[in-house]
């Protein structure tokens, strides 16, 4: 309680302050007002912008989430199990990773359009390689002693898959997925940017492109609004999927 009360009286003497000093010290122009962007953003509620841009963005973040994190579990967990293809293709992931992603939207839009679908590529293409990273340390710090004792015992492939390295990486996974939620709200908004009528990203060009500061800051704060609920989400399914990491984390306050 003392923390969360501390945040509180943080974050208002930030706002109290910004109030005060837009005006008198600093050029509304150029930062606006917490009074004029909280107007903004109850505008862009009550019309219902807010709400149709924002489900768009939401889409694609969504799916490009989705389709990115299984194709990185899957590509990760195979190179993983497999050390001969993964040190044929390693200077390709590696190259490929090196390169900033948002660079590819040019090419993303000149092959797949200006639609939707270019965003949930990009989105995916950007979480891919998060979520693979992690997954492929993940499998490959599995105790090999531990493997072989198992496969003397008698144990399948997919015995050692599903009893041992899915549940010894699944804190990897996570922690890729859980670092994979910005930037694929990034990808998304960076796509809508680029090209696009509609989404928070569209918002937030529009809004810079009619020189509105106060604009900017609400499609801003909706934008991290969006990226707090998505990281909420991700922490929810860890906790359903990994109990055992709740509990030790009560039994260590308790101490």
């Amino acid at each position: 309680m003392t923390i969360f009360l501390g945040r509180i009286a943080i974050l208002a003497t930030l706002l109290i302050g910004w109030q005060l000093a837009s005006g008198p010290l600093i050029d509304p122009f150029f930062v606006s007002s917490p009074a004029e962007i909280g107007k903004r953003f109850a505008d862009l509620v009550s019309s219902g912008r807010l709400f149709s841009h924002g489900w768009i963005t939401v889409l694609e973040t969504l799916v490009g989430f989705f389709f990115g994190a299984c194709a990185g579990i899957t590509v990760g967990l195979v190179l993983g199990r497999n050390e001969l293809l993964a040190k044929l293709l390693d200077p390709i992931l590696i190259a490929i990773y090196s390169l900033p992603k948002i660079a590819l939207a040019p090419l993303f839009i000149m092959w797949f359009g200006i639609g939707i679908e270019m965003k949930i590529i990009l989105t995916a293409t950007i979480v891919f390689f998060l979520v693979f990273l992690n997954t492929y340390s993940g499998v490959r710090a599995v105790e090999r002693e531990q493997l072989e004792i198992l496969r003397l015992m008698g144990a399948r492939e997919h015995h050692l898959i599903t009893k041992v390295v899915l549940p010894s990486a699944i804190q990897w996974v996570f922690t890729g997925l859980k670092l994979s939620v910005p930037y694929a709200l990034i990808g998304a908004i960076v796509g809508e940017i680029m090209a696009a009528n509609r989404g928070l990203g569209y918002l937030l060009q529009d809004a810079a492109g009619q020189l509105d500061t106060a604009g900017v800051f609400a499609a801003l704060i909706a934008i991290i609004a969006l990226a707090l609920l998505l990281q909420a989400a991700v922490r929810k399914l860890e906790q359903v999927l990994m109990p055992w990491k709740r509990d030790q984390q009560e039994r260590e306050l308790s101490v």
